[in-house]
């Protein structure tokens, strides 16, 4: 089972409780366009080596396409769908005027020079141009981007359409990005987490947390986290993660990052293996990382209370299954993580209005969007005795299904 089949379950399950007939649920669920593309690059030896590129473009029944683009050895077609339907859902969730879509390049990035990377990026837009606008689709940064690829892409949609800032977000602040967007994907998921840590009758204060990926959103969860009061007990990168029961000093953990050295080896802590962090005792367990690192083989030695989905489809349908059935509450990638394309959505709305926000602004209005959603999701948990994954899809899918039908879709 690929990963656009196991996100459509999660679907499937919301569809059969909303009643939806085959012909909605086809329009629904399968993307409506899907572009494939070659990418040719002259690689700094001046051989030519050619990557597959994708922009998928699952649904814009509530407003145009928006979703990252993602540089990743596993960035083939049923990926990039999984993730563009994700985006659908999630951008439903928390109520904002977008649909869903999401761009990639199958490559490994650590391999390529940065000139390899920009050439590789303005081929990429150059042969997707034809699919993008800031009222049709605006890409975003994922998974082996940043905000220089998004300023790479920018110009080459700019060569051919004219400066067109809003045409991408995550861009660096100096041409046109958000202050607060490379922290938004992390504080979203933050006051997602302490929302429910309220409902749950959880303490926020001293909670042992612990997460998987200290990229761009889990730096940013163990930052906040440990501003909160939380007791960060261990992180990981790709090379391996670090272990202390009397937590974490984040901010030295991040400048002993930014020195250059990976996270293993920080002193005062213990060496540990990116499969054991996942079973530490914990109170709260952030998958921050890649898809599908909880599964029917370890979730049976997951050992905490609550799995804050960080990442994008962290838990397989197996996975999920098993973790319910333990107790363990797991808060769903299409809430927790939404705190990104929200902040998307704010630079989206400057570069439209040329009008820029401070940044205690932008960490306000999320705070609103994201607090709203969380309740949203929490009142459907009540109301019909089901999980938060199974809540958030019923709102999302519920959401996108009223507007097909008021645009006469369906």
């Amino acid at each position: 089972m690929n990963a656009f089949d196991e996100v459509n379950q999660f679907f499937d399950r919301a569809a059969d409780r909303l009643g939806l007939d085959d012909g909605t649920r086809d329009l629904l669920k399968k993307p409506w366009r899907e572009l494939t593309v070659s990418v040719p690059v002259r690689m700094d030896d001046g051989s030519i080596e050619v990557f597959n590129g994708y922009r998928i473009q699952h649904n814009a029944a509530r407003g145009p396409y928006k979703g990252g683009t993602r540089f990743h050895p596993a960035a083939d077609v049923n990926e990039v769908r999984a993730l563009a339907s994700l985006m659908t859902w999630k951008t439903a969730v928390v109520d904002i005027p977008f649909g869903g879509a999401k761009g990639g390049i199958q490559c490994d990035p650590r391999t390529l020079s940065e000139t390899e990377r920009n050439r590789m990026t303005r081929r990429y837009t150059t042969n997707i141009h034809h699919l993008l606008g800031v009222n049709r689709d605006i890409p975003a940064p994922d998974m082996g981007t940043d905000s220089q690829t998004m300023a790479w892409m920018m110009d080459a949609y700019g060569a051919i359409a004219g400066y067109t800032p809003g045409i991408v977000t995550g861009k660096p602040i100096e041409i046109g990005g958000s202050v607060g967007r490379d922290a938004a994907p992390g504080r979203g998921a933050v006051y997602v987490m302490g929302e429910a840590a309220r409902d749950m009758g959880l303490t926020v204060d001293g909670a042992r947390v612990v997460v998987q990926g200290f990229g761009q959103v889990g730096s940013w969860v163990a930052r906040i986290a440990h501003e909160m009061g939380c007791k960060v007990v261990a992180v990981s990168g790709i090379e391996g993660g670090i272990y202390n029961p009397n937590g974490l000093d984040i901010p030295k953990v991040v400048e002993h990052l930014q020195e250059g050295n990976g996270v293993v080896g920080f002193p005062g802590s213990d060496a540990v293996s990116n499969t054991d962090l996942l079973e530490l005792d914990c109170d709260v367990l952030v998958p921050a990382a890649i898809e599908s690192v909880i599964h029917q083989g370890n979730a049976p030695r997951i050992r905490a209370a609550v799995v804050v989905e960080a990442a994008n489809h962290p838990v397989t349908p197996e996975g999920d299954a098993i973790l319910n059935d333990r107790g363990i509450h797991v808060l769903p990638d299409i809430l927790v993580n939404a705190g990104g394309v929200v902040g998307s959505y704010f630079e989206w709305t400057q570069n439209l209005y040329q009008h820029k926000w401070d940044e205690d602004e932008v960490s306000e209005e999320l705070h609103k969007i994201m607090s709203s959603a969380y309740r949203d999701v929490w009142e459907i948990v009540q109301r019909e005795q089901v999980t938060f994954r199974e809540a958030a899809f019923l709102l999302g899918v519920g959401r996108v299904h009223h507007a097909a039908k008021l645009r006469g879709f369906v």
